[in-house]
């Protein structure tokens, strides 16, 4: 697939900005940052997120780092367009506070996003406490826009090879500052969570590809439930993602799926407790449905490539790994697969 603007003239040695969050008490926050600046990039900029007093005391003197104080949380999104725009280099590298970089993963990805038709690359996340074992080698997006962490839990010898991917995983990617530019970087109302895959499927409908990288090797001390609104936020942007990013015609046919889930999603948020996050986030999308068809607007119009050339990518069953929130019964899985043949072969049709 043909690459969008701004992609030519790069390198696989130019400078990297990485961008790091600090959110609360940042226990693995001085092994991030040493692991980045061994690897000398051309800054490390540490966004104060609200951190815990003294969180970034022990890495804000550091040569080559740059802390940055917006003097609230600006979540996820907006932490990382914050520090984007005062970033210097060419690369942006994004990576959480609670992932370490392996020697040589900084040159991988950006080796990986100086080819023109890449506009994101993400590395090979390994869990911490396992590190020959996946946490995320690029994440599947389902077709009503769940997502999760892809090949979780698998070992990491089973991928090493550099292959396309729905979306990144946020916990460590890069991107051309100029694909970032053109994408207009994260949408800050999604906060935290469902951003990268915006960004991702924002950036296939503009002609670049999305890649797992796998000599970017990054350990992930990875927690599930690390922040007190995930149900709320996950849910919410989700249905974002949906209202937002396909095609009229692609909205029209998922829209009787979507509203069976919605009753299957509500019955276990009802059974496990968070029926209130849930309820919360479709006060919240009406509330903002102007916004949300604006913004529905400009990223329709921005896209170069169809649903059509694009529908392969989105899975079909509903199965992501045990452990990865609530599981879904298969027969559920299955007949949300058979639904997803049937559309997407509309949808390739009407091409």
């Amino acid at each position: 697939m043909a690459g969008g603007t701004g992609g030519c003239g790069y390198r696989a040695g130019m400078p990297a900005s990485v961008i790091v969050l600090a959110h609360g008490p940042e226990r693995h926050l001085g092994a991030c940052v040493r692991a980045l600046l061994a690897q000398a990039p051309a800054e490390v900029i540490v966004v104060d997120n609200d951190a815990a007093p003294g969180a970034i005391a022990e890495v804000g003197s550091l040569p080559g780092v740059r802390v940055l104080r917006p003097g609230r949380n600006l979540g996820y999104a907006g932490g990382c367009n914050h520090a984007a725009a005062a970033a210097v280099g060419d690369v942006l590298v994004f990576v959480n506070s609670d992932a370490v970089v392996r020697p040589g993963a900084l040159a991988a990805l950006v080796a990986r996003v100086a080819a023109p038709d890449v506009g994101l690359a993400s590395g090979s996340i390994r869990l911490a406490d396992a590190p020959d074992r996946v946490n995320s080698a690029g994440n599947p997006v389902h077709f009503l826009m769940f997502s999760w962490a892809g090949s979780f839990g698998e070992p990491a010898g089973g991928h090493q090879l550099p292959t396309e991917t729905a979306s990144i995983s946020g916990a460590a990617f890069a991107v051309r500052r100029p694909v970032w530019d053109q994408l207009g970087g994260f949408e800050p109302a999604y906060f935290a969570y469902g951003e990268d895959v915006d960004l991702s499927l924002r950036a296939w409908q503009a002609g670049y590809r999305v890649v797992h990288e796998p000599a970017a090797v990054v350990l992930h001390h990875y927690e599930f439930a690390r922040h007190g609104t995930k149900h709320y936020l996950l849910e919410r942007n989700r249905l974002m993602n949906l209202l937002v990013l396909p095609e009229r015609r692609t909205r029209r046919l998922l829209a009787a799926p979507a509203l069976v889930v919605e009753v299957g999603v509500l019955a276990v948020a009802l059974r496990d407790g968070w029926a209130g996050d849930k309820v919360a986030g479709w006060r919240w999308l009406a509330s903002h449905r102007r916004e949300l068809a604006e913004r529905r607007r400009a990223v329709q119009a921005a896209r170069v490539v169809p649903d059509a050339r694009l529908v392969a990518r989105l899975h079909g069953p509903l199965d992501p790994p045990a452990g990865l929130g609530p599981g879904v019964p298969a027969p559920v899985s299955a007949a949300l697969d058979r639904y997803w043949t049937w559309a997407r072969a509309r949808i390739e049709a009407a091409a």
